[in-house]
């Protein structure tokens, strides 16, 4: 068998089926914000493989802090020992994370750095006596991860509702409604409001994605629904836990999506840009407040610790990664970006089959009635060179940071056509595209 025939009768992909699987296309390299296929196909990563290739692929800093590290050490068990990357990186995260969140708990992944989240919010209040306390409030709409934890705080009614029966219940408010731009009305939190107060005493900590929902609503969202966040969780002492794992490393234009709201949460976590798109690694910030009232409780030690936590590659990978966004001005880059996608994109609301077009800095979401064919997706991606995928309703791309005008405009381009093909059949349900 070839590797494509291998690949499509024994390996599953994300969120698709082995039994009737999606075509696939054959990667043999990637540099920059292209990858090349087997087949000499040359495609933009309109995506940055799912929205963490920063600076592009195979940068050769990044690149060779990986290959120096592996002289050294691939790996060692972090109970019991230390190593020089992980204190590297935990001091440059707390350098650039808002002010007071300095301590730091390495995950393997952005769903188990949820997961940490979560717990640390639950072994907070049971320090303090609030052993009750053992549910979060969450947003509908939202997304944070795959996990069962993680499954559990994301939207309710959103790709894992066949697990239901498994996950813990917790609290949602509605979705925020009032966009980024938009005028604030203090009616859009009163769903958030209704819920703390009929569930308050059981609720430990507000989990949201802040500004940007993304992988389940797409959803730019006002800054002053953080702040009513904030004002609640002082109020009625529950922590706030800011999953900045998409949306962060400048996504939607500033480092943190939620400086827009000029507040600061308990609880933060990162991923996906943090090393690159290079390896696997995620951590969790947390107040010294929260990590104090943890060690002064029963029991002391906070209760987790993946196999591969900090792993000295992965560290060594998110360090020359923070220093690639501490040398450029990822910022400006973001704005830029987001000025080409106005330019290109947000025409495309004129077309019969556009709902929306959504733009923040460098994240583009055409939301259509029905979505085009997998024969018309394919199409396009090879009519146009640039890689796109699809979910739901929303044709979106989120580029890697780096990626100059004339790319963003074929990435454009590609949305555009892809707009205007032909819708196909509705989606099964469950079938996501991610």
């Amino acid at each position: 068998m070839t590797p494509l025939e291998y690949d499509r009768e024994r390996i599953w992909h994300p969120y698709a089926s082995l039994g009737n699987p999606p075509p696939v296309l054959h990667a043999k390299s990637a540099s920059g914000v292209a990858i090349v296929t087997a087949d000499g196909l040359k495609l933009v990563d309109a995506v940055s493989s799912w929205w963490c290739v920063a600076h592009g692929h195979n940068h050769p800093a990044i690149v060779e802090a990986i290959r120096r590290q592996s002289e050294k050490m691939c790996h060692v068990m972090f109970g019991g020992f230390t190593h020089d990357p992980a204190v590297e990186l935990a001091e440059k995260l707390a350098a650039i994370a808002p002010p007071g969140l300095d301590r730091v708990f390495f995950a393997d992944s952005g769903s188990i750095s949820v997961e940490v989240a979560a717990k640390m919010a639950v072994q907070y209040q049971n320090a303090l006596g609030h052993p009750e306390r053992n549910r979060l409030l969450a947003l509908k709409g939202g997304y944070h991860g795959d996990t069962s934890l993680a499954m559990a705080l994301s939207d309710p009614d959103g790709m894992h509702t066949l697990f239901k029966g498994i996950m813990t219940k917790h609290f949602f408010a509605e979705k925020p409604t009032i966009s980024t731009w938009g005028e604030w009305n203090d009616a859009d939190a009163e769903s958030l409001r209704r819920v703390v107060d009929e569930h308050g005493g059981e609720i430990a900590a507000i989990i949201c994605e802040p500004v940007f929902q993304a992988a389940n609503a797409m959803n730019f969202y006002h800054p002053e629904y953080l702040r009513e966040m904030r004002r609640i969780c002082d109020e009625r002492g529950m922590l706030l836990i800011f999953d900045e794992i998409a949306a962060g490393f400048y996504r939607t234009g500033p480092l943190w999506a939620h400086s827009r709201a000029n507040i600061v949460p308990d609880i933060m976590t990162v991923g996906k840009a943090l090393t690159g798109g290079h390896m696997t690694l995620a951590a969790t910030l947390a107040s010294g407040k929260v990590a104090d009232t943890i060690s002064n409780g029963r029991p002391s030690a906070f209760m987790h610790g993946p196999t591969y936590m900090a792993n000295p590659l992965a560290c060594a990978a998110a360090c020359a990664s923070l220093d690639l966004f501490a040398k450029g001005d990822y910022e400006a880059n973001a704005k830029r970006i987001e000025s080409v996608f106005a330019r290109r994109v947000m025409p495309l609301k004129a077309l019969p089959n556009v709902v929306d077009v959504r733009i923040l800095g460098a994240a583009a979401v055409v939301e259509v009635r029905r979505m085009p064919a997998q024969s018309d997706i394919s199409r396009v991606i090879r009519h146009s060179g640039v890689w796109l995928r699809p979910f739901g309703n929303f044709i979106y791309s989120m580029p890697p940071l780096v990626a100059d005008d004339r790319t963003i405009d074929r990435i454009g381009f590609a949305l555009m056509n892809l707009a205007a093909s032909p819708p196909g059949p509705p989606p099964e349900d469950g079938d996501f595209h991610e």
